[in-house]
């Protein structure tokens, strides 16, 4: 299983990195397309839709991703998108929490497939105007995620005491949590001290945030971290509710692709959500 997962880390890091940093977007926004199509499958089985229906997901987020870039929206989305998409996810995700597991099962599918389409564009979209906001900046919000959830894995294990939601996720913990906040606050301190060297490299959210107050940037560090384990729990539940112990087995040692981006979910659009502000 180890040797599986990091064979497929691997592969990943061999296609993320060189459209990560790719002098045009299109590679970067082609490869996040695939991801997405692919989420879109896993929503749709995951919310009561057989192979070929779920597959009709796949087409309607490609649309709308294809429609987008068209409209340019990829560069420039429209104002007060990134409030809509931001303010879903901290009221949305709250109210979701709040009613649990099995609060999900009586939501109208129709409902659910379309929120969860509705998602992943956000998502690809959000993705790609971090891109055209630089490398170091789409760089910046990318490690925020994953330092926030190792350190919260890492942390869990050593002190995690105080469930965090028992009933959708029993291994998460409140420790967990601080430690991921611990160490997003280590990586941000770090970043901002390259930043300062680095000025030709473009910006961080880090120094974006910065340049309002400190107060601001905590702020917005801390609503970033927490917003990914949002991300996170919010797909536990919806796997929990469907029976699933991973969203499919598309990416071999990992699960699915929504197993790996639940987390970003929410936080790619609320980081633009926060610049913009």
């Amino acid at each position: 299983m180890l040797k599986q997962r990091i064979i497929t880390a691997l592969v990943l890091l061999v296609l993320l990195l060189p459209a990560l940093f790719a002098s045009t977007p299109e590679p970067l926004a082609l490869l996040a397309l695939v991801l997405m199509a692919a989420a879109s499958w896993e929503w749709g089985r995951l919310n009561g839709l057989s192979l070929v229906p779920a597959l009709g997901l796949t087409v309607v987020c490609v649309l709308l991703c294809a429609l987008s870039w068209a409209a340019g929206w990829a560069v420039q989305a429209p104002i007060g998108l990134w409030w809509v998409a931001g303010m879903g996810w901290v009221f949305g995700g709250a109210w979701m929490l709040r009613r649990s597991v099995q609060g999900w099962a009586v939501w109208p599918q129709a409902g659910r497939w379309i929120g969860g389409i509705l998602a992943l564009w956000l998502t690809w979209l959000a993705l790609c105007q971090s891109k055209h906001l630089g490398v170091n900046y789409l760089l910046s919000v990318l490690a925020l995620v994953w330092v926030a959830d190792v350190a919260a894995y890492f942390g869990g294990r050593a002190f995690g005491r105080r469930k965090l939601a028992v009933t959708i996720s029993p291994g998460k913990s409140w420790e967990g949590v601080i430690s991921g906040l611990i160490g997003v606050c280590l990586l941000s301190m770090a970043w901002l001290q390259w930043d300062a060297q680095h000025s030709h490299d473009g910006l961080s959210v880090f120094s974006l945030l910065r340049q309002q107050s400190m107060a601001w940037a905590i702020l917005g560090v801390a609503l970033l971290v927490g917003m990914s384990v949002v991300g996170d729990l919010v797909e536990s539940l919806v796997k929990r509710s469907a029976g699933f112990k991973d969203s499919s087995a598309l990416l071999p040692g990992h699960g699915g692709v929504l197993d790996r981006i639940d987390a970003l979910l929410p936080t790619l659009p609320l980081a633009l959500l926060l610049v913009q502000v």
